[in-house]
């Protein structure tokens, strides 16, 4: 049995973690590269979104989200410059977790989080890109597929496989 040292748990996101945590992009997206300057302006827009997934000591994985309005999705590496005045989601911008550190729990610890903090910022949906594939897991964390074919263009720059998916929240 893992012991809670040895298990992953999400905390705040620091100024510090970025540097690592475009470490861990890179090593995990590969094919979606983003700049670091782009992680920092969504740390700096809204830092309460923003998380780090921490295991003995080391950063193994982080989530980043924003406000932001449901069926719109933000263009891949590209500054936002401003969160909407209205927001009605909260949009799950990224999400990655090492392949050693996976399996252990850490995506149901954020879901949870992320539905606090959709509930404290008055938004009744969580949405993001589901990209390589990953729309089953997500269906799994109550997500469902939704399209349009405004969506289709807009998913382009996501790959693919790039499938935009909302959870409705019981607020």
């Amino acid at each position: 049995m893992e012991s809670d040292a040895e298990k992953p748990l999400w905390r705040a996101m620091r100024p510090g973690d970025l540097e690592e945590v475009c470490r861990i992009a890179v090593g995990v997206h590969p094919g979606l590269p983003e700049r670091q300057e782009v992680f920092e302006e969504k740390f700096r827009l809204f830092p309460a979104g923003c998380f780090a997934l921490e295991q003995g000591g080391s950063l193994v994985g982080y989530a980043i989200s924003h406000p932001w309005a449901l069926f719109e999705i933000p263009p891949l590496d590209a500054f936002l410059e401003r969160l909407p005045p209205s927001p009605d989601c909260l949009y799950l911008h990224d999400a990655a977790v090492i392949p050693a550190a996976r399996g252990r729990g850490a995506a149901a610890q954020l879901m949870d989080r992320l539905g606090l903090l959709a509930s404290r910022e008055g938004v009744g949906f969580i949405a993001l890109a589901s990209v390589y594939g990953t729309g089953r897991f997500w269906r799994a964390m109550g997500f469902a597929a939704a399209s349009s074919d405004r969506l289709a263009e807009k998913l382009q720059s996501y790959g693919p496989s790039a499938c935009y998916m909302v959870k409705k929240l019981s607020l």
